[in-house]
């Protein structure tokens, strides 16, 4: 293979410097294929365009290279902490890649006179202490579960907390202390914080320690029902600790484990904060369809992975990353400190070490499967369908609602890998007459492929419609009146009695019915399910926040007195609505004209 470009990579080359830095291979539209750091720019770049390319991957790569941008640093770990922040936002297609859209949670405690121990995700700008980051949302919440149970600080909203006039429910089984209704006093509070915030830390021996001295104090002054609370504490702290507790050191440390098979990777993080193991989580990272190296694919995840995240002091792996020196360059000069790597761990270290390598395998094997579960089934439903290609993008619509209200349609996407979130819309669906579910699947399928003609290339193989004949013709129409074609319609109808087993497929005009057993009716049925679940979802989340929203609102010159004294002269919402103008107009504040525009509000006129 030559160099398969009309790229005039020679005239580029006298222009690139002899220096570290970061280069981007562009194509003709723009985009960026790939991402690379280099010590020398120009013997790196230079590499792709001489001689024969071998690789299958690069040749195809540099066949649709357009332009190449180039930027200088001062330091090779310059360039590379330059490369993993380029490669997460423009997502290329020839890097590994490490999908992880999410923040990490942490716990955060408030500021405030009765601190709240809550929750949190997201930027950390609010005053108070964040403890964290946590592997995911399960390891905080089973966190705040022991917090609770050790020393019973709120978890309650603040709204919740300023309007209590009794204690609630977890008073009432020894989870609270209730600091809404001053069953506790400030000081006393606060002394659960500091235990609560000591815990956190890991300092749970002080916390013993603590407890055990005002045991002791409680049962010398013959407080003994006090006394016996304490020392359930001090048991339930060191149960938990035990179970926690992970070696004879503290510290902040990572163990990542990778393995590779069949083109998938799967990699673990495991995360320990102060000693204490809090939990892990398994990445299966994008990755170009060529061989890649176990080096080279963890090597890239921690470069991604650490951009936005605490990096630990010391990092355990169970293989050598590539660039490995290089890399605990970045990391230090991103953490402002020295950060250890080490892939080659002995005692404690090399124990977690093989915990997470075996669970990453094990992790691994179930996406295989998985993975050789949902092609069986594409293959079942090319059959099926009597389609003349293996569907490689699937889009299912549904619409929700109640008897009209708060009408949303779902769109979801799956593909050979499952089901594609990132692709998920939802539509809020107006300007119908509630519960024409025609009208409304033409609203969402309009405004969804309208988009193909403003450059939206993303056009599926299939479009299934929960619904009959109906809902089909309308998606038929829809396409039709857009000049859309070559996209196969299906509709899916429930069964009688809602039997899963007896659903039936509408294809233009045929209606085809797929046995039970049918895996091509099972892989139909998941991602229609998906397609309700998530269209049900997004109809609760509206209507929660239409019904929170009073009616009042919105009706011009009515501000929040003049609301106030229309509800405090009839006694409530209800008895406005049936309300004549004239009765309107004689509340203090209400004209005759904005009686008549509250009057018009609830009569339709």
């Amino acid at each position: 293979m030559g160099e398969p470009t009309d790229f005039d990579s020679k005239l580029f080359l006298k222009t690139v410097p002899h220096k570290p830095g970061v280069y981007c291979m562009m194509n003709a539209d723009n985009q960026v294929l790939y991402v690379g750091k280099a010590k020398d720019l120009k013997n790196r770049v230079s590499s792709y365009f001489r001689g024969n390319l071998v690789n299958s991957r690069i040749y195809s790569m540099v066949k649709q290279i357009r332009d190449v941008q180039i930027t200088i640093t001062d330091t090779e770990a310059e360039a590379l902490l330059l490369e993993s922040n380029l490669i997460k936002k423009h997502k290329t297609r020839y890097n590994v890649l490490l999908r992880d859209d999410k923040s990490y949670p942490y716990i955060y405690i408030s500021d405030s006179k009765f601190p709240r121990v809550s929750f949190h995700r997201g930027a950390r700008k609010k005053k108070g202490q964040y403890f964290g980051p946590y592997p995911s949302a399960g390891a905080v919440r089973e966190t705040l579960g022991q917090l609770q149970k050790l020393f019973k600080a709120r978890q309650c909203e603040d709204s919740y907390f300023s309007n209590r006039t009794r204690p609630c429910l977890q008073y009432q089984i020894k989870r609270c202390t209730a600091p809404c209704t001053d069953e506790i006093n400030a000081r006393d509070y606060a002394e659960s914080v500091d235990y609560t915030v000591q815990f956190l830390q890991g300092k749970s021996q002080e916390v013993t320690e603590s407890l055990v001295s005002r045991m002791d104090v409680a049962s010398s002054q013959l407080r003994f029902e006090q006394a016996a609370e304490y020392r359930d504490q001090i048991e339930k702290v060191r149960l938990i600790s035990q179970q926690q507790y992970i070696s004879g050191g503290h510290g902040d440390v990572d163990v990542i484990a990778i393995q590779l098979a069949s083109q998938t990777a799967c990699i673990q993080v495991m995360t320990i904060r102060a000693g204490n193991n809090l939990g892990s989580r398994n990445y299966f990272p994008q990755i170009p369809t060529d061989d890649v190296s176990e080096a080279v694919i963890i090597g890239q995840f921690i470069g991604q992975y650490y951009l936005n995240r605490t990096i630990p002091g010391k990092i355990l792996l169970n293989h050598e990353p590539d660039d490995s020196s290089l890399l605990i360059e970045m990391l230090s000069l991103k953490a402002e400190r020295k950060i250890l790597i080490n892939a080659k761990p002995r005692g404690d270290g090399a124990r977690w070490v093989e915990m997470a390598t075996r669970n990453a395998l094990h992790s691994l094997n179930n996406q295989l499967i998985s993975k050789d579960s949902v092609e069986k089934r594409l293959y079942s439903l090319q059959d099926a369908l009597s389609l003349d290609y293996i569907p490689s993008r699937m889009e299912c619509y549904d619409i929700s609602h109640t008897q009209g209200e708060a009408t949303v349609a779902s769109q979801v996407v799956f593909g050979p890998e499952g089901p594609i979130k990132d692709d998920y819309r939802r539509y809020n669906i107006t300007g119908i007459t509630g519960g024409d579910d025609y009208a409304a699947m033409s609203q969402a399928l309009t405004r969804r492929f309208s988009k193909v003609q403003e450059g939206d290339e993303k056009l599926p193989d299939i479009l299934f419609i929960d619904g009959g004949k109906g809902q089909v013709n309308e998606a038929i129409k829809v396409l039709s009146t857009l000049q859309i074609s070559g996209i196969d319609i299906v509709g899916v109808t429930k069964g009688e009695g809602r039997r899963a087993e007896l659903d039936t497929l509408t294809i233009g005009k045929r209606r085809v019915e797929l046995p039970a057993h049918s895996s091509a009716l099972h892989l139909i049925q998941q991602i229609r399910d998906e397609a309700h679940r998530f269209a049900i979802a997004g109809h609760r989340q509206k209507r929660q926040k239409t019904r929170n929203t009073s009616p009042l609102e919105g009706i011009e010159g009515l501000g929040p007195k003049r609301r106030q004294q229309l509800l405090k002269q009839f006694g409530g919402l209800r008895a406005i609505t049936r309300a004549s103008i004239e009765e309107l107009s004689k509340v203090n504040g209400i004209s005759r004209a904005l009686a008549e525009k509250i009057y018009d509000r609830f009569n339709g006129s």
